[in-house]
């Protein structure tokens, strides 16, 4: 599925409503005194995290989004009716900004959670307030106060348990058609993906995980550079990520030697964010089936040796399907092991209970 991941929207809440001059008048209380209601508070604009929604673009069309005012008091100490409060459902892994302070004021991270972003005017006082000793039959009566109105800046981060890490035309695409149903667009040249595509990869039935195709990196993405830094951020939110490595790169007509993609990967990590480079990291060297056979030891092992690699590496064809099944498998087996290990701790640090 594709999705729009950013998005500036208006909002802003109802004003409240204005006080009421009244004073009461009866058959037989011809000078009765003041009873004019108070205005009703205006309705607050909400963000709710939905996860039925998994992207943005509904925004690309709407980008207003208006509460109720509250009604104007009335006499008979009639209070005026509260505005109705707005809420606007976001896709779960929405961070929300406010545009004029840059401040996030917001992380919708779980289905359900809800954020005040505009608050309310609050509603005038109606003249029965300002009664006294002194006046007995006030003129005066407030206005309700202006709702809150901001321009917010909405941002989506992936909730990926796996994320595709490499440079335009590494095979990530291919590979997450290999093993989902997702279906991106696939070509022979750079920037296919330009949209993040997600894929569930179904290991057994009832076991399954979602994987992120993010388009492709380039050197100085992390300044904004070739499709830019807003991709690095959906690789924030995943427990693992899968760094593919073209085998027989061609990177603008000018070779990049597979170790050398790794590395210029790594440095935009790290600019983006440095706590990306603790997080689990596979390297899947692809396009297998374009080096020899009898060459692949000495070029796999000249490629570990150049990056001191440490952790685990696969070799696959991603368009072959050669060798992506057994990675799946595994990705799943290590969730179920970081499961297993969180479950032991939680129980470790429950109190005892005699």
């Amino acid at each position: 599925m594709k999705l729009v991941d950013e998005a500036n929207i208006q909002v802003r809440a109802g004003n409240g409503g204005n006080g009421c001059v009244g004073f009461r008048r009866e058959k037989f209380i011809p000078l009765g005194g003041p009873d004019g209601g108070d205005g009703g508070d205006g309705g607050s604009v909400y963000l709710q995290a939905d996860e039925n929604l998994n992207t943005l673009v509904d925004f690309r069309h709407q980008t207003r989004f208006k509460a109720e005012r509250g009604q104007d008091g009335m006499g008979r100490q009639m209070y005026g009716k509260g505005g109705q409060d707005l809420t606007v459902g976001v896709p779960v892994g929405t961070v929300i900004i406010n545009v004029a302070t840059d401040e996030i004021i917001g992380d919708l991270t779980r289905h359900g959670q809800r954020l005040l972003v505009a608050q309310g005017g609050q509603g005038g006082l109606g003249n029965m307030h300002f009664k006294s000793s002194t006046n007995r039959a006030p003129q005066r009566a407030t206005s309700g106060t202006e709702g809150e109105e901001r321009e917010l800046k909405l941002e989506l981060k992936l909730l990926a348990d796996v994320g595709l890490l490499g440079f335009p035309n590494a095979g990530k695409s291919t590979l997450i058609r290999a093993v989902s149903a997702a279906t991106p667009k696939v070509a022979d040249y750079p920037f296919t993906t330009l949209y993040p595509n997600l894929g569930v990869v179904s290991v057994e039935p009832h076991r399954s995980f979602v994987i992120a195709d993010i388009p492709g990196l380039i050197e100085g993405a992390a300044d904004g550079a070739g499709l830019g830094a807003q991709f690095l951020r959906h690789l924030q939110r995943t427990r693992l990520l899968l760094h593919l490595v073209d085998m027989a790169p061609m990177e603008g007509g000018v070779e990049m030697s597979p170790a050398d993609q790794v590395r210029a990967i790594e440095r935009e990590l790290i600019k983006h964010d440095p706590e990306l480079m603790q997080k689990p990291r596979w390297l899947i060297l692809n396009k297998s089936d374009l080096i020899l056979e009898d060459e692949w030891e000495e070029v796999t092992q000249g490629i570990l040796q150049e990056l001191d690699w440490k952790d685990r590496w696969y070799r696959v064809s991603a368009i072959g399907r050669d060798g992506t099944w057994p990675i799946m498998k595994d990705v799943m087996a290590f969730f179920d092991a970081q499961r297993e290990e969180q479950e032991a701790e939680r129980l470790n640090e429950a109190p005892y209970q005699p």
